[in-house]
Parts: structure tokens; sequence; C-alpha cells
């Protein structure tokens, strides 16, 4: 258990911008993805799914997210709609991580939710598991609906999260987190 405390403690994000190749190999992907369905899901409901962004495919929805960057900013210079094409492209792996958290009768829409987040927590720890570095991000993309319909999102579906995995350029620095006395409570029984 040490060794997987250990991974847990030394998992850092790293800028996608600073995450190059080699991509993880279709049977890594698989893996990755396998562990990430791995979450608490009550009722079985499976409240998310994975669209994976490699190859071309990075570049193609790149065109569509600056078009529309475009659209709504004629007067981007042309390095700022660049910046937008290269959105997805920046690491060599980049996956959605959709909720489709809806209405049920038992199961709170919120489980659903936070079940989604786990999935995409689970696909970053993943990745370091594997050697891999990786950044969870939601930029404005994430949140417009023209670039949602044009991923294929159904009306009730959103995005959690762009989980951009790769090699790190250079090791993660660590950065301060809180003191436990800042963030713990304890309830007492009265």
């Amino acid at each position: 258990m040490s060794e997987a405390l250990q991974l847990l403690r030394t998992r850092r994000s790293v800028k996608a911008i600073e995450l190059g190749g080699p991509a993880p190999s279709p049977a890594e992907i698989d893996t990755l993805l396998s562990i990430a369905s791995h979450v608490p899901d009550h009722g079985k409901l499976t409240p998310w799914r994975f669209i994976i962004f490699e190859g071309e495919a990075r570049k193609a929805i790149g065109e569509k997210i600056s078009a529309i960057f475009q659209a709504d900013h004629p007067e981007a210079t042309a390095d700022q709609v660049e910046f937008e094409r290269k959105r997805l492209a920046r690491a060599p792996l980049v996956v959605a991580v959709v909720s489709r958290a809806g209405p049920h009768v038992k199961i709170p829409e919120w489980e659903q939710v936070l079940s989604a987040g786990a999935a995409a927590m689970s696909l970053v720890f993943a990745s370091h598991a594997l050697g891999f570095a990786a950044n969870w991000i939601t930029e404005w993309y994430a949140y417009d609906r023209r670039v949602l319909d044009a991923l294929g999102l159904q009306a009730t579906e959103r995005i959690a999260g762009f989980v951009h995995i790769g090699k790190p350029a250079r090791a993660p620095e660590e950065r301060p987190r809180p003191p436990l006395a800042d963030i713990v409570t304890r309830y007492r029984a009265t």
C-alpha cells in the first residue's frame, strides 16, 4: 500500500502546453479508461462517458473551436485564432469526460455529477500511474453550446473536463497545499 500512497502523494498537474509525446498507446488508453470507469456510481447509471481526441482529430476539433471563437471575436488577431485552434492539440492525447447526469427517481443528480468528476480524477491518477502526466481543464469551450454540439453532446450532457495527457517536459513542481488545520474540523458529540 505504501506504493499506492506514494503514487497519490506525487501526482501533480502539468500545464497542457508542457505535455509532449509519445501519447499513450491504444492498449494504454484502454487501461486508462477502464480505470477511470471504476468509480462510485450510485444506481449503476454510468452517468458519464468519454470522447478521445488523438492525432488529427485534435486539429479537426480545433478548427471548429477557432471558427466559433472567431465568430464571437471578429477583432481577434491571427495569433489569438491560432491559439484557439490548438486548444485540444497542446497534449498528444485529450480525453473529454462527459457528464450524463440527469433527473432520476432515486439517484440525486448531484451524485451523478460527482461520479463524472470521480471518473476524471481517476483518469488523472491512472495517467500518473502509467508514467504520464495530466491536466484536467475546463475552459470557455467546455460551456459553449455550439462547441458541445460539434462534439456530439446531447442537450442534457455537459463537459466535466478535458483531461490532457502526455509526457511532462520537466518534473512538475510542488505547490503549497493548505494546512490540515485550515480545512479539517471534527464533529463533536454534545
